[in-house]
């Protein structure tokens, strides 16, 4: 069987991408504050992915240079997320997923760097064009401009660690990497929460719903959702992949529509400045692949 027929492989992809767009409805739902939800997130998944880890029978031993390239990929993620659940806490999931998927056409603009090539003109008008789309959502409601704000620094943040790991994954497994960068970013956050005096008792006395929420986003949506996709990189080409992630604000979209109801509709201009980014976004990954393929 050819690996690019096996169905299950695409059932099992979709099932992740639609995970990871069910993550921030959960980010909606908990009453948590977005740099409390981070830490609870970092602090439960870091077991599960150790679990794991035992499981493979991985080894957890890096040299020290290693440790600091991985504790600033830490700090980066550990922001990210926390960006990201700001915004969805400021505007809401559709918005900050939309505005987040920006984050594929950041990581072209910082591969130059990194990789040493040249920007290509496609790439600037592709920027160009994620603008306007941006500009339409701004203007169904300039209340979400904050909420906005925050999620395109999540999506750059998360491009910038799209590409460290590019790097720091060449030579170390994908598990081990995340499981330091994790335990950095919750090191991280601990510090600062620890400094601002907020790990009181009332930190720790969460609702039995935020509970039950917290376990699913750092089991299921984190430790899971990460091995899973790691393992269908065996199977599924990279082309894929990408192309099939750009379905996760269509998804989570949806999630939020049939969850939240009226709070997360909206007008249509919103819709078509989606539209735009979404298009762009998928048709720069279909550019990008077939160039590589060459």
């Amino acid at each position: 069987m050819r690996r690019e027929n096996n169905i299950q492989n695409y059932i099992k992809l979709h099932f992740i991408i639609f995970i990871w767009g069910f993550t921030a409805v959960l980010g909606a739902l908990i009453s948590l504050e977005a740099i409390p939800l981070v830490w609870y997130r970092l602090a439960l998944a870091l077991p599960f992915l150790f679990v794991w880890i035992k499981y493979k029978k991985l080894s957890l031993k890096v040299g020290t240079r290693s440790l600091v390239k991985f504790s600033i990929g830490g700090f980066i993620i550990a922001l990210h997320w926390i960006g990201f659940f700001m915004a969805i806490k400021l505007a809401n999931v559709s918005v900050a997923l939309v505005t987040l998927s920006t984050g594929a056409f950041f990581t072209s603009l910082l591969e130059p760097l990194f990789f040493k090539r040249k920007i290509r003109p496609i790439e600037v008008v592709f920027g160009l064009l994620i603008i306007g789309g941006l500009y339409l959502i701004f203007r169904v409601d300039h209340l979400y401009l904050y909420g906005m704000l925050w999620a395109l620094l999540a999506a750059f943040l998360s491009a910038l660690f799209s590409v460290l790991n590019g790097l720091f994954v060449m030579k170390h497994s994908g598990f081990v990497l995340s499981f330091y960068q994790l335990f950095f970013g919750l090191l991280a956050i601990s510090v600062y929460l620890l400094f601002n005096g907020d790990f009181t008792l009332e930190f720790f006395s969460l609702d039995k719903s935020d509970w039950g929420y917290l376990l699913i986003l750092a089991s299921v949506c984190t430790a899971y959702a990460f091995a899973a996709s790691i393992d269908l990189m065996k199977y599924l080409s990279p082309y894929t992949i990408m192309l099939s992630i750009n379905l996760e604000p269509v998804y989570g979209i949806i999630l939020a529509l049939l969850i939240f109801g009226e709070k997360e509709l909206m007008g249509r201009q919103f819709y078509m400045g989606a539209l735009i980014i979404l298009a762009i976004v998928m048709l720069n990954s279909i550019l990008k692949t077939k160039k590589e393929k060459h």
